[in-house]
């Protein structure tokens, strides 16, 4: 399904998402994103610096708000910034409940205020700005779709 601009309203709330945080996930968040800090794989070290245990970072939050807006608006929308902040760490054994609120609409282009929490408070807070397909009724396909849409 893919949201159109035409289709949202400021003050729409966005569906939750429960995300179990898992030693798997973490490790493999930050092996996906490159980032080898040994407090995201390796428990010893992360206490040995002050930790309960390996803690998720940033680009796998990062990557987690974006799957969570395109989740929801479809296939079709683009995200053209996400500025988030972390607070609380993500721990494995915990779950992170992403939530979202659409503060912004016009000329296609919807803003979305995102908080993730945790057991322990706020994990992520931040927006996110998309842009939304036309109200084409085939869009992408549709001929008569806007220069410089996806075909």
């Amino acid at each position: 399904m893919t949201v159109r601009a035409t289709a949202i309203r400021v003050g729409d709330e966005l569906p939750p998402l429960r995300i179990p945080i898992t030693r798997t996930l973490i490790v493999s968040g930050a092996i996906a994103s490159r980032d080898y800090q040994d407090v995201h794989h390796d428990a010893e070290a992360a206490k040995e610096k002050g930790s309960p245990d390996i803690f998720m970072n940033i680009l796998t939050t990062n990557g987690l708000v974006g799957r969570y807006i395109t989740d929801h608006f479809g296939s079709h929308a683009r995200l053209q910034k996400v500025a988030i902040r972390l607070g609380a760490p993500n721990y494995p054994g915990d779950e992170m409940v992403l939530t979202g609120r659409v503060t912004a609409v016009a000329d296609g282009t919807a803003e979305v205020s995102v908080t993730g929490r945790n057991a322990i408070g706020s994990h992520v807070t931040g927006k996110v700005t998309l842009r939304l397909p036309p109200d084409f009724p085939d869009f992408p396909d549709c001929p008569d779709a806007p220069h410089g849409e996806a075909r």
